[in-house]
Order: C-alpha cells, then structure tokens, then sequence
C-alpha cells in the first residue's frame, strides 16, 4: 500500500435536516483538506441523521440525488476524497449506505450488510461487499453492526483492502463505555486480517430521543491504537497510515495470518450449517 492521510469526522447529525448536515460537513471538508487529508470519513448516516422510527424522516434519497451530488461536488472542490452515509431509496428497499465520493467524480456506494434488530423493522440487508480504491489503497467500508462479523473483515482483507472504515451511528453511554466496548473487537478485526481498522462515531442529540457519544479511533494492522478522541465532542482526528506499518506486519512470518488460511475448512462448516 502507499502512506495515505486520513481525517475521522466525530459529527452531530440532526435527523432528517439533510441540507443543514451537508452545509455542516463543508467546515471538517476544509479543515481536513488543509490539514493534508487524502480522504475525510463521517459517522453512519451523518447526511440524512439517524432513526429507528420511522424511514420517512430521514428523507431518503437515490444515488445519485441531490445530496450524493453536492457530496461529489464538494469532493472535486475541495480536492479530497470524502466518505459519507445516507439512507438511500431504491426500488428493492430503504438502505443503510455510505457514498465514497472521490476528486474525480466517481461516486462508489456500500449498503450495510448486517441489520442489528432494532433496525430490521427499517433498513434492508444488502448482498454486496465492495471494496474501493482510495489514492491507490483499497479500502474496505462496515457500518456499525457489519463490523460485529469476523467473516465481512477476512472477505475484505481477501479481497486486498489494507483499510477497513467503520462509520457508526451508535447511541448511547459515555465516550469512554463506548471506547471500552469498541476495544472488545476492532483491535480483533484489525489484528486477525493485518489492516488498519478506523472508526467515528455521531456526537450529540439527533433531535429524535437519541443521544450519541462522540469519538473516533484509529487501529495499525497490528491491533495496536495509532489514534483516539474520546472528547465527546465534534472534532476531527487526522492520522497517518504508513506502509511500512503495513510491511512489518505483512513481511512478518509469524504476524500474518491470512496467508495460511484453510479456506476448505471454512466452506464445509457452512455446507454443514446450512442443511
């Protein structure tokens, strides 16, 4: 992989005030941009808010829209690959997604694969795991719930990602209960696959009953924290991704595992499970 810069965005979203939240979004832009940013990543639904009452009040969208336009306008602006989320409507059904937007003009999208319960009377679970290239590094996206699921992160580390992005929506607690809990598995998805692991969270009430507690962690291939904000407030984390992080893992004998998977294994465990 090459050395890439990347800007954690711990944002307030206000459900459903889709314009405000895009207009709020073009400051951490800049500001991530002028820091030497490659990339800049927002929580889960930071466009559109977050819900788990009802789908109308988070004015979905298609992709493209409006608000995955402005987002592809302001990428292109501002010279920055942006990553973003939004509920996004398409005739299948109402989806959890989170748009890359890139410098030049290209929009890639990844729905959310696993639906946690309180979601399921809402969203649909997608079938689909993309991965992105980002300034020559391959990026894979799970939202909240998805990164539960040690199978999505080999997938992706399989598929070559050397990132994994993991934008929440999750409310409730303090900062510090929410860091406590987070440090339980995305150092594990970071450690077991030898990738970088970054995750944000929304901050604040989103004017629906809910409040989140705002922070944002950045994980090396070798499980190890590079980089964390448990403030509570809205701000910005910007962290180096290096290579030869990268290489002292992956040149490593003994600290990479992916290479002697058995996947024969793996596949006659789930032929078993499914009968």
């Amino acid at each position: 992989m090459n050395d890439i810069r990347v800007a954690l965005v711990i944002f307030r979203s206000s459900v459903g005030q889709v314009s405000d939240n895009l207009d709020r979004m073009v400051r951490w832009v800049r500001m991530a941009g002028q820091a030497g940013a490659d990339v800049v990543c927002f929580p889960e639904m930071n466009i559109s808010g977050y819900s788990v009452h009802s789908a109308a009040v988070m004015k979905p969208e298609r992709i493209p829209g409006p608000a995955s336009q402005r987002l592809s306008a302001l990428a292109k602006g501002e010279k920055i690959a942006i990553l973003a989320g939004m509920a996004e409507m398409d005739g299948a059904g109402l989806y959890a997604s989170h748009i890359l937007a890139t410098p030049d003009g290209q929009i890639g999208v990844y729905r959310k694969l696993h639906i946690p319960p309180p979601e399921q009377g809402i969203f649909s679970h997608a079938d689909q795991v993309p991965v992105f290239s980002i300034k020559g590094v391959l990026c894979g996206v799970q939202l909240c719930y998805d990164i539960h699921f040690p199978e999505l992160s080999m997938r992706m580390a399989v598929k070559g990602a050397d990132v994994i992005f993991s934008p929440h929506a999750s409310p409730r607690g303090t900062p510090q209960e929410k860091y406590a809990s987070w440090m339980r598995h995305l150092p594990a998805r970071a450690y077991d696959n030898g990738v970088f692991v970054l995750a944000c969270n929304q901050t604040g009430d989103n004017g629906q009953g809910l409040h989140f507690p705002g922070l944002a962690l950045a994980i090396g291939p070798d499980g190890h924290i590079l980089k964390k904000d448990v403030g509570g407030n809205e701000s910005l984390l910007l962290v180096l991704l290096k290579a030869e992080d990268m290489a002292a893992v992956r040149n490593h004998r003994m600290r990479y595992f992916l290479p002697n998977r058995r996947p024969e294994l793996y596949h006659s465990f789930y032929m078993e499970e499914s009968r």
